[in-house]
């Protein structure tokens, strides 16, 4: 294992469309997160704290402020050549063979980029998403997908029935060998002795290089037959005998969370998913610990000062309850209950903010309430005006409202 060569590939081009207006001038990786954190973050920093430093991040939507931040946060020094983060978008580097076609599914996102596996002479590929939300320890998958003697190994997460027709779901036999791959069914399979529980996969995988090779180029290079991994590599390579694991994402180790499952995974594919993971931050003993040091979350560094609260006067008291805030952000006489405030956030006085995700460069003016809501970035709140509290009056300024009734105020929107 200390000899293996393992090259991360983190799948970053989603477009999000169900994180509008998150997404309409970003992708959704690139969509912050938890205060200081971009989506991304999380995936890249799995990869870093497995010890595994050669990352290709593969971008293809709106791209730049994702770029942005990788160039600005992510970098390492000149002289580690197998130490890199590197941006690649898409380029139709297989232009002659495909003609000019973007990436067409994930599978295809790693065809079109062959060459970058090839050059790394990698022994395993390690595919990973790179819009969730989880700590993995990915050398531990690796060390049992050589253990077991696998093609390919797919991270596996166990989650009811009901909901897990959004995912690829598989079955298998004892010894955790997949021996089927159904791609999104409308009524999933439960798994043997618990009929509610379904085993979905991750979207996240670990293949040996010649399988890989010998997949992508059957898949794609032959007869053009699918362009994704869920729906088309997977279930191509086991009716072609190859040996497709499942791993139990559950029993991941993660230092400093020894004796507390690692079962927290959350995909913030829609805005309602989005708001609750932000929820999840502040709880007294949050699910996911921003705060282990064995297991560091690093981002792009700001610059900014510290977060600060003014007056302590008891009709007018800059406070904040169950929240956490990035630098930069003042609280002045005004009250932040339950909420996620980013960078360079000010609460004017009176102001009252509960139960929200607040992004960069917000201003809540006097007499402000803000309730329930999602705020981009660079907003203006005027005094007294009132998000999350008056439907008709949200409607009205066209904020759309998601099902579960969180208000969302697009970036930069002017009242």
């Amino acid at each position: 294992m200390k000899s293996a060569r393992i090259l991360g590939m983190i799948l970053a081009g989603g477009q999000g469309s169900r994180l509008s207006p998150l997404t309409q001038k970003r992708s959704k990786p690139a969509v912050p997160f938890g205060s200081k954190y971009r989506i991304i973050d999380f995936a890249i920093n799995n990869f870093m704290n497995s010890d595994i430093f050669s990352i290709y991040v593969l971008t293809q939507f709106k791209a730049q402020s994702l770029t942005e931040h990788i160039q600005r946060g992510w970098r390492f020094g000149t002289f580690l050549s197998d130490y890199f983060i590197t941006l690649v978008p898409a380029q139709m580097y297989r232009f002659e063979e495909l003609g000019p076609v973007w990436y067409r599914g994930t599978a295809d996102a790693v065809y079109q980029n062959m060459h970058l596996i090839e050059n790394n002479n990698s022994d395993y590929v390690a595919i990973f998403s790179g819009d969730h939300i989880y700590k993995m320890n990915i050398r531990h998958m690796v060390e049992q997908h050589i253990d077991a003697g696998a093609d390919v190994t797919i991270a596996a997460y166990p989650m009811p029935q009901s909901e897990a027709h959004r995912f690829g779901v598989m079955q298998i036999d004892d010894n955790w060998r997949v021996t089927e791959f159904l791609e999104k069914p409308a009524n999933p399979p439960g798994i043997p002795g618990d009929p509610n529980t379904t085993l979905t996969s991750m979207g996240n995988y670990v293949f040996s290089r010649r399988a890989l090779d010998e997949l992508l180029n059957t898949n794609m290079g032959g007869d053009m037959s699918g362009f994704d991994f869920g729906g088309d590599v997977i279930p191509h390579a086991l009716e072609n005998g190859y040996k497709v694991q499942a791993y139990d994402f559950h029993k991941n180790p993660i230092p400093g969370q020894e004796g507390v499952p690692n079962t927290y995974w959350k995909d913030v594919g829609t805005l309602d998913a989005y708001y609750e993971a932000n929820m999840d931050l502040v709880s007294v003993v949050p699910e996911f610990d921003l705060y282990n040091a064995q297991w560091p979350l690093r981002t792009s560094s700001e610059f900014s000062p510290p977060t600060k609260f003014v007056f302590e006067a008891a009709e007018r008291r800059g406070q904040a309850f169950n929240s956490i805030m990035a630098g930069g952000t003042i609280i002045s006489g005004g009250t932040v209950r339950d909420s996620v405030l980013g960078r360079a956030v000010r609460t004017h006085s009176y102001s009252l903010v509960e139960s929200s995700v607040v992004f960069d460069n917000v201003d809540v003016g006097r007499n402000a309430h803000i309730r329930r809501a999602i705020i981009d970035k660079d907003v203006e709140v005027p005094a007294g005006v009132s998000i999350g509290v008056d439907p008709a009056a949200d409607a009205a300024r066209g904020f759309k409202i998601t099902e579960n009734g969180i208000v969302v105020v697009p970036k930069g929107y002017t009242f």
